[in-house]
């Protein structure tokens, strides 16, 4: 068999288990000279073993007061860690940044095209820091104290109407033990507003079919039970009985749900399929993510009629100010439905 042949049939078996398959860069291609600076911190930035220790004591802080995740610590360590690059730079540091040291990295921020919200992140991040610093006597005053964080653009979670929904739950071939996987794996989303990252870590032990309700590990490593809804329920039997163990084989694995490797899957692989199933379902793939079907899952719950506070728990957001933003979604179909219907409107 040819080398092309081979590579044509692996990339093809990569995409049938619903993993992603790579492009390799032109190496004769050049950069685009026209293309934005990227204003995000860089990970493999060189820190200073102390800094790093002191970033580290921060970080450990945060998970023993907050039981932060390890994702959330990670985002608190490397923009720390740029904050520490950028003031070294200007032969500054940590201790003895001021407030005039926080408005001039703003300024960068903003000089670079970083979103507002990024910068907002970013200097909660050194906010936070501060504030443990101070209450350890590390430092003497907290610089970002008077310094006013970027406004932030409102902008409405994208949604999809109920009928894009069920195209979209209808596209994976639930014949096939893999859509039969992805089919399973789209209406407990749906049916759940999971995150994602909570929707590939399930495991076994925290889906109860009999109680309908699955257990979720959210944020800050908070617990919540979420229903299940009878489809999601049938649909998650009909995957644990048909497709599973065609897919777990010999292997002891406790993720619900698998790849063709025998492996739980990754965010990314999760959203390429979405992309291909909303390609399929018609939908635009600008406006379809893992995370538009969370909103749908809001929007729709709150069109229903369901209660603000429940749709918080439901999604795990610590302050319902998170989860106001969906009713602003909610009132714009009420007003065209006003608009439509009402003799006046």
């Amino acid at each position: 068999m040819s080398v092309t042949k081979r590579t044509a049939r692996r990339e093809k078996g990569a995409v049938a288990r619903g993993e992603v398959v790579g492009l390799k860069p032109d190496p004769q291609k050049k950069p685009d000279a026209r293309k934005k600076p990227d204003p995000r911190p860089k990970p493999g930035a060189q820190v200073d073993p102390a800094v790093a220790a002191r970033l580290d004591a921060f970080c450990d802080q945060l998970w023993l007061r907050d039981g932060l995740a390890q994702a959330s610590l990670a985002a608190y360590r490397q923009d720390l860690g740029a904050w520490a690059a950028w003031l070294a730079a200007r032969r500054s540091t940590l201790s003895g940044a001021d407030r005039a040291d926080v408005e001039a990295w703003l300024a960068d921020q903003f000089r670079a095209k970083a979103r507002a919200t990024s910068i907002a992140r970013r200097l909660s991040a050194l906010r936070r820091f501060y504030r443990l610093e101070l209450e350890r006597g590390a430092v003497a005053e907290d610089p970002t104290v008077r310094v006013r964080p970027p406004k932030k653009a409102r902008r409405l979670p994208k949604n999809l109407p109920e009928r894009d929904v069920e195209a979209l739950l209808e596209a994976p071939d639930a014949d096939a033990p893999l859509g039969l996987r992805d089919r399973a794996m789209l209406e407990t989303l749906y049916a759940t507003g999971l995150r994602v990252s909570e929707l590939v870590g399930l495991k076994l032990g925290q889906v109860s079919l009999d109680a309908g309700v699955v257990r979720v590990l959210g944020k800050g490593s908070k617990e919540r039970l979420v229903p299940l809804g009878d489809e999601a329920v049938d649909w998650l039997k009909r995957y644990l009985a048909g497709a599973r163990p065609a897919l777990a084989g010999d292997a002891k694995v406790d993720h619900l749900f698998l790849t063709a490797r025998r492996a739980p899957l990754t965010r990314q692989a999760f959203w390429h399929l979405v992309k291909r199933y909303g390609t399929i379902a018609g939908i635009a793939r600008a406006s379809l993510s893992p995370h538009v079907l969370r909103h749908a899952f809001a929007t729709h719950l709150l069109n229903h009629g369901a209660d603000l506070r429940v749709v918080q728990l439901l999604l795990g957001h610590a302050d319902i100010t998170t989860t106001t933003i969906y009713t602003h979604v909610a009132r714009e179909r009420l007003k065209r439905l006003h608009t439509q219907h009402h003799p006046r409107g």
